[in-house]
């Protein structure tokens, strides 16, 4: 099968699988603070990922590219809702249109549809620092995003099976680049030794990329004829993804992995992340919906997060960083399990 071919199956899944997932953010609760003495005007909702500065927490995550018209006109359609709630934008896979140069302007259309906006490159650790390099002068990206996806790849049918040497190419990208790279799952979460390798090797911004959201080995073995269904099932939830990389102090943390809404966004940060990526619920708007249905959302998203902080008295994304929470649930029996102390999450302050 070409490989344009399977990005428009893998489209097709996303949009029709109806199983809901658990992102473990439901297991995280707000300490309620009676008088915050702030009001929303107050509230400013800049972030920062590793040298990267944002005008809010929210950006659009790593969909697709290479699968010819329909892919061109999604990502044109998606980085025009970008430019217009000026948020940053992440591509799918390039590996397409560097095997394929017909497949570029599927990737391209998104820098002239926004010829001034935060672009993200994406390739996957296979890829060589020429690649890397090729990725993102395709649409002049600020960073690029090298993808892990070992659970996919095993589930696919003519997936990878080889995944030696990964690492060392990652540290090679991180030296040689001249943008920040941020590592990123894609759905099977990140360990806190993996944070602690990568951080390691000099890359500073991770993308957890948790269990709750867009399940890959779910839709590589709808098209196996013999199912891995034992990867149905796996990885780190999205919340206990984020406490496990915040270990590693060194590292800006993006969230991401089936977040439905603006709590989502506030808990994920609650636990350390700087920044929070939409990936299947943005695509599913804008295919249903429109462009200005998603533009919509994400405007709603912004101003409830800024409901949410005036209601904790955190002024800034910093302050709700320090804002206490009880983790509760499987996420508390996962981290405790992983000697990671909940306390400090539950008895922090804002300004202490």
């Amino acid at each position: 099968m070409k490989r344009s071919e399977r990005k428009i199956q893998h489209l097709n899944s996303a949009l029709s699988l109806t199983s809901e997932f658990n992102n473990g953010l439901d297991d995280v609760q707000f300490v309620h603070h009676s008088i915050p003495d702030l009001s929303i005007d107050d509230v400013s909702i800049n972030t920062k990922i590793g040298e990267l500065n944002l005008s809010s927490p929210i950006f659009i995550n790593a969909m697709t590219g290479g699968g010819g018209e329909k892919t061109t006109q999604i990502n044109r359609r998606l980085a025009s809702v970008a430019k217009e709630c000026q948020i940053p934008m992440a591509v799918g896979s390039q590996m397409a249109a560097l095997k394929d140069l017909d497949e570029e302007k599927s990737y391209r259309v998104v820098r002239e549809e926004n010829p001034n906006g935060m672009m993200i490159a994406n390739l996957g650790s296979e890829a060589s620092v020429d690649q890397a390099k090729k990725a993102i002068e395709m649409i002049q990206a600020q960073a690029i995003q090298i993808h892990l996806n070992v659970i996919q790849e095993l589930t696919m049918p003519e997936g990878d099976r080889n995944f030696r040497g990964a690492l060392t190419r990652i540290e090679r990208m991180a030296k040689e680049l001249n943008v920040p790279i941020i590592v990123k799952e894609v759905g099977f979460g990140i360990s806190r030794e993996t944070a602690r390798q990568l951080a390691d090797i000099g890359v500073s911004v991770i993308d957890v990329g948790g269990s709750g959201g867009t399940n890959f080995a779910e839709i590589e073995n709808d098209r196996r004829d013999q199912k891995l269904s034992f990867f149905n099932d796996w990885g780190i939830t999205t919340a206990a993804s984020i406490v496990e990389a915040t270990q590693v102090s060194s590292v800006s943390i993006i969230s991401s992995g089936g977040l439905r809404d603006s709590m989502d966004i506030a808990k994920s940060i609650a636990l350390g992340a700087s920044a929070t990526g939409y990936a299947g619920k943005f695509l599913k708007i804008l295919i249903s919906e429109g462009e200005e249905a998603l533009i919509k959302e994400i405007e709603h998203l912004k101003h409830h997060l800024k409901f949410i902080m005036t209601a904790l008295g955190a002024k800034k994304i910093e302050d709700l960083q320090n804002t206490p929470v009880v983790i509760s649930g499987d996420t508390y029996h996962w981290l405790n399990q992983r000697g990671i102390e909940t306390k400090v999450y539950s008895n922090r302050t804002i300004n202490g």
